[in-house]
C-alpha cells in the first residue's frame, strides 16, 4: 500500500524547471490553420505568454522567414514578453537551428514546453529531436494548430507515443500557480484567467461581482 504525502508529483511543471519555446505564431502560418479558430489561437498564445511573464519562465521565441514570407510573431506575445528576443530561422525544424539549441543549452533546463504552428511540422520536428536527445517534452495542444484535424491529431499521437506530454494553455497557467496561497502571483494569475480563461474567467468575474468571492478564499 503506497503512502500519501502532501507534495506535488514529479511530472508537474514549476516555473523554474523548464524552458518554454513558442514557435512560428505568425500571420502566414495562422492563415492556413484550420484546427483552431484564429481568435482562440491568439487568445491562447497570449495566455501562455502572460503566464511565462508572470512566473518568470525562461522563454525562447522563434519565427520562420519573418521578413520574406511568414510575417511577424503575434503582437500579443511580444506585448507580454517585450524583453525576449525573437530568433528568426530558415529551418522548419527549430531544433536544427544552432542558435536555438545554443540558447536551450545556455538556459540549462531538461524540460521543454512547446507551442506553435504547425503541429505536424514545426512542433513535431523539435519535439522528436529533443526527446531523442534526452529532454522531457510537454506540448500545449491548444496553442498549436494545423492545416487539417487529421494532421494535428496524428502529430499529437506521434509525439505522445514517443513520450511527449500533452496539456492545455489554461492548464499550464494554473499548474504554475497551483496554490492560491501563493500571493506573489495570485493577482496576475486571476487577471490572466479573467482575460483569457474563457468560461472559467467569466466564473471568476461572477463570483467576485455577486458575492465578493475569489479563488482561495
Amino acid at each position: 500500500m503506497p503512502t500519501a504525502h502532501p507534495r506535488p508529483g514529479a511530472t508537474l511543471l514549476t516555473p523554474s524547471d523548464h524552458t518554454l519555446i513558442m514557435i512560428d505564431h505568425q500571420s502566414q502560418m495562422a492563415f492556413a490553420t484550420k484546427t483552431i479558430d484564429a481568435v482562440l489561437l491568439r487568445n491562447n498564445a497570449a495566455l501562455v505568454a502572460k503566464a511565462a511573464a508572470v512566473f518568470g519562465v525562461a522563454t525562447i521565441l522563434t519565427t520562420v522567414a519573418e521578413k520574406t514570407f511568414s510575417g511577424p510573431i503575434f503582437q500579443e506575445i511580444k506585448d507580454a514578453l517585450p524583453e525576449v528576443p525573437v530568433t528568426d530561422r530558415t529551418t522548419m525544424n527549430t531544433w536544427e537551428d544552432e542558435a536555438i539549441t545554443t540558447r536551450v543549452n545556455a538556459i540549462g533546463k531538461a524540460r521543454l514546453v512547446l507551442a506553435g504552428l504547425w503541429t505536424s511540422v514545426c512542433i513535431v520536428g523539435p519535439a522528436l529531436s529533443a526527446l531523442d536527445q534526452g529532454f522531457e517534452v510537454y506540448i500545449l495542444a491548444d496553442c498549436c494548430g494545423d492545416v487539417t484535424e487529421e494532421a494535428h491529431e496524428r502529430a499529437m499521437q506521434r509525439m505522445i507515443q514517443l513520450g511527449a506530454r500533452p496539456m492545455t494553455s489554461l492548464q499550464y497557467l494554473l499548474e504554475l500557480q497551483r496554490d492560491w496561497a501563493r500571493g506573489e502571483t495570485y493577482a496576475e494569475t486571476v487577471a490572466t484567467s479573467i482575460a483569457h480563461g474563457g468560461s472559467y474567467g467569466l466564473g471568476l468575474i461572477y463570483a467576485k461581482s455577486m458575492f465578493g468571492g475569489g479563488e482561495g478564499h
